[in-house]
This record gives C-alpha cells, sequence and structure tokens, in this order.
C-alpha cells in the first residue's frame, strides 16, 4: 500500500521550498517570502470566504465557510517555527479546517521572532482569544487549532488560561507540534532524511530565534508542553506525520495526553510530512486527516 503520488508530489514539493529558503546569504524578509509559497500546496476551498479583522491589536482573518455555524470559531495558529509564515501561508489549508468543521476561523497573525521572541506568539494567540471572547463567543464553542509551532500554541493557550484559572475552548487539534524544545528525541536525527521540510539545523535556528533569554530552560512546561501539567486540558485531536523530524516529540506528547486522563485521539499519519496539512485538497491521505479533525470539533465544541 504506498502513500499516494499527490502525497509524493508534495513532498518534493517541500523539499523544493526547503532547497530555495536554506539558500546561504538570504536575508530573512527573503526567507520569508520564500516559506509563504508553502501556500500554493493547498487548493482554494470552494464556498469559504475571507474577511481581514484587527483582534485587539493583533492581524488576523476571518476564514467563513458558507453555512458555517453562527456560534462556533475556531482561532488557528500557523506554522514556521516563530520565525516565517503567515495568515496567508495558512489561509487555504485553514479554510478546509474550517469548512470540516462547519465553524469560521480566525487566523491569527502573532508577531514573528526573532524581532519578538518568546512570549509574544503566546501573548497575541491570548489577546486573539479574548477578543473573541468579547465578540460573544463562548469558551466552549472556540476550538483552538495550528500546526507545528502553531500546534504548539493551539495548546500552550488552553494551559495558560487554564492556569490562571479561566475557561479554556472547548477542544483543541493539534497537528505536527513542537512539544520538547531541548530537541533531544532520537526521531530528530533517524527522520532527517524522511523529513522534507525540517531538520535538526533549521530546529536549532527556530529554537535559538524564539528563545533568546539566556537564562531560559529548555525544559521549562510553558515552552516544551510535553513537561507540562496537562490536567483539566479541553478534548484533543493529535495529529503528525510519521515522517517528520518531531514526530518522536508527537508520540510522547499522546502518552502524556494519555498520563493525564484527558479525552484524546492520536492519528499518525503513515509516511505524512511535517505540517502536512498544507497538502489540504490535493492530497487524499491529508483530505482524510482533515475530515476527522472536522468531525473531532463538531462532536466537541459546544458539548
Amino acid at each position: 500500500m504506498g502513500i499516494s503520488t499527490e502525497a509524493q508530489q508534495f513532498a518534493q514539493f517541500l523539499e523544493s521550498v526547503r532547497a530555495k529558503a536554506s539558500t546561504p546569504g538570504l536575508d530573512l524578509a527573503v526567507v520569508r517570502d520564500i516559506v509563504d509559497t508553502h501556500a500554493s500546496a493547498s487548493t482554494e476551498p470552494e464556498g469559504v470566504t475571507y474577511a481581514d479583522v484587527d483582534a485587539d491589536g493583533v492581524p488576523a482573518l476571518w476564514v467563513i465557510p458558507e453555512g458555517a455555524d453562527p456560534d462556533k470559531a475556531l482561532l488557528h495558529f500557523h506554522f514556521g517555527g516563530s520565525v516565517a509564515a503567515s495568515i496567508s501561508s495558512d489561509r487555504k489549508a485553514a479554510g478546509h479546517i474550517a469548512k470540516a468543521a462547519g465553524a469560521r476561523s480566525l487566523v491569527v497573525g502573532f508577531r514573528l521572532a526573532p524581532e519578538h521572541p518568546h512570549p509574544a506568539q503566546i501573548d497575541d494567540a491570548e489577546t486573539a482569544y479574548r477578543w473573541l471572547l468579547a465578540q460573544g463567543y463562548e469558551p466552549r464553542n472556540i476550538g483552538s487549532t495550528g500546526h507545528s509551532i502553531g500546534g504548539t500554541l493551539a495548546v500552550a493557550l488552553p494551559l495558560r488560561l487554564l492556569a490562571k484559572g479561566e475557561a479554556a475552548p472547548g477542544a483543541i487539534v493539534s497537528i505536527s507540534p513542537w512539544t520538547d524544545l531541548t530537541i533531544s528525541n532520537p526521531k530528530v536525527d533517524e527522520n532527517e532524511e524522511l523529513d522534507k521540510m525540517l531538520s535538526r539545523n533549521i530546529l536549532e535556528q527556530f529554537r535559538a530565534a524564539w528563545l533568546q533569554d539566556p537564562g531560559v530552560d529548555f525544559t521549562d512546561p510553558n515552552i516544551s508542553i510535553v513537561n507540562a501539567d496537562l490536567t483539566g486540558l479541553p478534548p484533543t485531536a493529535l495529529h503528525y506525520g510519521e515522517y517528520e523530524a518531531l514526530a518522536g516529540e508527537g508520540a510522547g506528547f499522546g502518552r502524556r495526553l494519555a498520563d493525564f486522563k484527558i479525552l484524546s485521539e492520536v492519528r499518525p499519519l503513515p509516511e505524512g510530512q511535517h505540517s502536512f496539512i498544507l497538502g489540504a485538497g490535493r492530497v487524499p491521505e491529508v483530505d482524510r486527516a482533515i475530515e476527522q479533525m472536522g468531525q473531532w470539533l463538531r462532536r466537541h465544541l459546544g458539548s
């Protein structure tokens, strides 16, 4: 049974973008422009409209599928290691997830490192969440979604709210999350040849840009969510690709969810790439996974 031709082509596409972005001597602005071309891997979701919005100072984009439930909303965080990617790189993939969930999605344009290191990203995530509450959405009707560093934020935001004794979103979909900033999981090196987007070197560059405080402890549960106390976390669907540099972290976080008896669904995608949702609308395996994400959100939001 191998993977589909489309999945193979998607992996080749990721490799080509990485090769361009890794050209020595490129200005960061140019690298960011190259990373945004990941958007072309997704098809335009049919029956979805878009509206720019200022979420209390955080730039964001409403992604609105036809017939979306007016009472429910997703809060979506993009990939890029905190350094690159944007609303535009995630717009279409977020549209496919929103459509599957039957809810509108607010794609958050959080500030990027190195100009804005940690905790700017989680601060912006919290600001956008509070803006949604001010629009009249109830916490239980909000889904926290994202991939890569966005998959980390999708979990870190509810954890931050719970630590403050506040209501968390009603459900989480975390895709390809970066859960262990020590970068010590053996899969990082084992999957070096298989992961067409990430490598140890890239992860180390992202970490240096994001976590600039010289006193930072990479095991801090506020940063490495694999070490966090997950008590009270809402129902969580965890998806990751088996070919990812971060596959070991995905598996480890899945075990952590089980340890804390969090209602969860852990779905490793066979031969799947990091941030595979970027293949939305083009790769059949990805579309099936997005359908599962949508079902999870439909089942748990508002309950």
